[in-house]
């Protein structure tokens, strides 16, 4: 099982997720929000835009995104990570 990775940046997280459709659609600060329409229908999520993103964070943004796509949050760390 891959593990959830410990030294990705922000914007580095937000390129990763283009690959699933999100693209930035606004920032306000330091925060991100990322939008996709890869389903059928619209999702957002935010990003904090850090040079390393916590660990507790990144794991709740890959649950969030992994519920979306409607596959298990290892499968979705093995798609970014490749």
């Amino acid at each position: 099982m891959p593990k959830v990775p410990r030294d990705i940046s922000g914007k580095q997280l937000c390129r990763l997720l283009g690959g699933y459709g999100y693209r930035i659609t606004r920032q306000t600060g330091s925060h991100i929000r990322l939008t996709s329409n890869f389903m059928g229908y619209e999702h957002s999520i935010t990003i904090p835009e850090h040079d390393v993103i916590k660990i507790g964070t990144m794991s709740k943004i890959l649950k969030d995104v992994a519920d979306y796509l409607e596959v298990q949050k290892e499968e979705l760390l093995k798609g970014l990570m490749d």
